[in-house]
């Protein structure tokens, strides 16, 4: 898919038609990315789920132990993943919700998510996404964000992203811990996109 960035509480067409069918990025499992850091100790405590489509990632937070929450704008998405919870006993409060309003949701989370949604965001409201972050993860939290990478050849996809930009849209207000490189599972990439994962610590207050 393209770069698209959707109206705040609106969500983009682009996303709405693409579970008229099976959304690439909905490979039926956790990105592996992630997995490694639950198997590091990097999630703590209570996680959000920032742009949680179908709730793999989600899902397999809880099935961690975590108290876990996951929010999309697509209200397919939701219930595919509240769906996915229903099936398989697991108790996660998936949510329809603008990721640019996260303080709406009156809580504040040790860990967040975000798997492939810092990416389909434009300049202006990439800003307006930062804030929006920080106003839900407690101080002292970790936000990981796996993203396509600037070493991403495919043509088709979403915005590539360069290290110097996810240190660039984290400089105030967090330390950027960790870049490594990783692999974004989708169906329209086999063996999966190269991507980076990040792992950002919110200061503390």
């Amino acid at each position: 898919m393209s770069e698209t960035t959707p109206h705040p509480g609106v969500p983009s067409q682009l996303f709405v038609q693409a579970y008229e069918g099976t959304p690439p990025w909905d490979v039926g499992a956790p990105q592996a990315a992630f997995v490694a850091l639950a198997d590091g100790g990097l999630i703590r405590g209570d996680v959000l789920d920032v742009g949680c489509g179908p709730g793999d990632n989600a899902l397999f937070m809880a099935e961690r132990g975590h108290d876990v929450w996951g929010v999309d704008l697509v209200p397919e998405a939701i219930a595919r993943a509240q769906a996915k919870a229903g099936a398989r006993g697991l108790e996660v409060r998936f949510l329809v919700h603008d990721a640019l309003n996260l303080a709406a949701l009156g809580r504040r989370f040790d860990t967040l998510l975000d798997s492939g949604l810092f990416h389909v965001f434009g300049d202006r409201d990439r800003v307006l996404y930062v804030r929006s972050l920080a106003d839900a993860i407690q101080p002292g939290g970790l936000l990981h964000i796996l993203c396509f990478s600037d070493e991403e050849d495919a043509e088709h996809g979403p915005r590539r992203i360069g290290q110097a930009e996810l240190r660039d849209a984290f400089k105030d207000g967090w330390t950027v811990r960790d870049i490594r490189p990783a692999r974004f599972a989708s169906l329209a990439h086999p063996g999966g996109a190269r991507a980076w994962c990040a792992t950002i610590e919110r200061a503390g207050e």
